[in-house]
């Protein structure tokens, strides 16, 4: 640690070097409260204490936020790496639940947690009265080693060497249109490119999806209607006559109104894939569930 941090320098709270830590990361006062569930008063007040207590200031606030001092990155080193051992010693002692009880929080896509885990969950809830599952859906990976989620359902692969993870099922997508917009339009054809057609389709931070491709590649001169990060909405658009879309088998088929369109050869599907930290592999918890949830995929495949 820099000589400017050793004199002087009173013994820091844990609880302030987290609000430093979430400052730090989200570069203002808004974002930190927001992620760890403070008001933006106590964040700014918790901060001045930890900068009275090392005797200098720890951020600078610039144009495009705060940024750490010099002595800030230092204090930073440290911070993270109390975090870590903080996180490792809470996911140990999680571990070790005999009960299956407490809360479970679940990361996963918003269609896929509206339409296939949230009836498995209910359903497990109900065997499982004392266990409480906080399922959150948003497109940010989660960190696992923070606990920002116990367990994330996505569709890639982990890189995480600490990260137990396994294939959990194979999602088949379908191409879907209104039954009003096909009576209007008329069946799009690969063959004349889909000219007069809308397509429904990713937002273009998205585009690199393969689905995306393939539908505007089936349809190249079909125009662009609409454009949505959420699988939720597009069908919803598409289901309202807006245009054809490229949706999983799970929404397109239990969405009144729609129906599949057959360009040819079916759109590519995706695969997923379900992880946890690997401390967390014998919590009665979360086994229960991703017991559960796998058992439920295979009763479905079976049926299917």
């Amino acid at each position: 640690m820099p000589p400017s941090l050793v004199k002087d320098v009173q013994e820091p709270q844990w609880d302030d070097l987290k609000v430093f830590l979430a400052i730090a990361r989200a570069g203002s006062l808004v974002g930190a409260a927001r992620a760890i569930g403070q008001t933006q008063p106590t964040m700014g007040r918790r901060l001045q204490a930890l900068e009275r207590a090392v005797g200098c200031k720890l951020l600078r606030r610039t144009a495009d936020g705060f940024v750490p001092t010099d002595e800030g990155k230092a204090v930073l080193a440290h911070a993270e790496r109390m975090e870590e051992e903080a996180m490792a010693f809470a996911r140990r002692l999680a571990g070790r639940d005999s009960e299956v009880e407490g809360t479970l929080r679940v990361s996963s896509s918003e269609w896929f947690a509206n339409h296939v885990l949230a009836p498995i969950f209910a359903r497990i809830q109900l065997q499982h009265p004392k266990l409480e599952v906080e399922l959150i859906t948003e497109t940010r990976l989660l960190n696992l080693d923070r606990r920002e989620a116990d367990l994330v359902f996505r569709f890639r692969r982990f890189e995480e060497a600490h990260i137990v993870q396994k294939r959990l099922t194979h999602i088949t997508y379908e191409t879907y249109a209104s039954r009003d917009y096909l009576e209007r339009r008329g069946h799009p054809e690969p063959s004349t490119g889909g000219a007069g057609h809308g397509l429904i389709t990713m937002d273009l931070a998205f585009n690199h999806l393969a689905d995306v491709g393939w539908l505007t590649g089936r349809l190249p001169q079909a125009r662009i209607s609409g454009r949505s990060n959420s699988r939720d909405v597009q069908a919803r658009m598409c289901a309202a006559g807006a245009g054809v879309a490229v949706l999983p088998r799970q929404l397109g088929d239990g969405l009144p109104g729609l129906e599949r369109v057959d360009l040819g050869e079916p759109p590519p599907g995706r695969d997923i894939w379900v992880g946890y930290h690997r401390d967390f592999q014998r919590q009665p918890r979360l086994r229960t569930l991703l017991d559960a949830t796998e058992a439920a995929f295979a009763s479905g495949a079976r049926k299917g």
